[in-house]
């Protein structure tokens, strides 16, 4: 990452959301724990911070369940039978599920998201478009899905993309690792500290 084009780069964090990753959200009632996935916000917390402090963005994104008729959630069939405890409520627009962790701090922009990728008819590109920004560093959850989907997207839109190989995580450590190598081929691979280095060089 060029560090003299800092107000041109943003760090995008894909779905670090309370109802993922909070041990009162939604897929911690479920049981879907991981190590790798809850130690993210704590790793990329500093990230975030050096972002702001340096004059960067920092873009959210966030998994919505969008309510339909009595407020039952609009849950895809694949979803359903990956993650059966997700009920009325979770992450629901403006609810604190949906929200960013709090030790994240806030994000310059927010976008929901209905799917995998990010960019999916979502007003992401619009913004980033908006706000002059042509590169992304991502972190996230997970891996080999909203990481790797909005990646890609990013990459055929002409965005400059570099991954946080520690920045990211899958609920499968090898999956993690397959993904990043497959990543390499439309994306920079860094680290967290790398990055940091960068931005106080």
């Amino acid at each position: 990452m060029d560090a003299s084009a800092i107000e041109k780069t943003a760090l995008l964090l894909v779905d670090l959301q309370n109802d993922f990753i909070h041990p009162n959200g939604a897929y911690a009632r479920g049981g879907a724990n991981s190590d790798a996935i809850a130690a993210l916000p704590a790793r990329l917390a500093p990230l975030a911070d050096a972002f702001r402090n340096a004059g960067g963005w920092v873009v959210s994104t966030h998994f919505t369940l969008v309510p339909g008729k009595g407020g039952e959630p609009m849950i895809s069939d694949h979803l359903k039978r990956l993650r059966p405890f997700l009920r009325k409520g979770d992450f629901l627009p403006g609810g604190w599920g949906q929200g960013l962790l709090d030790e994240l701090g806030l994000a310059d922009i927010q976008v929901e998201k209905v799917a995998f990728s990010a960019f999916y008819m979502s007003r992401l590109e619009w913004v980033l478009r908006k706000a002059g920004i042509d590169s992304l560093v991502v972190g996230g959850i997970v891996t080999n899905g909203g990481v790797a989907s909005t990646v890609r997207d990013a990459h055929v839109r002409d965005f400059h993309v570099t991954v946080l190989s520690d920045g990211c995580a899958a609920f499968d450590a090898a999956v993690h690792d397959t993904n990043i190598d497959a990543l390499r081929s439309v994306a920079e691979i860094s680290t967290v500290g790398q990055v940091l280095s960068d931005l106080n060089a």
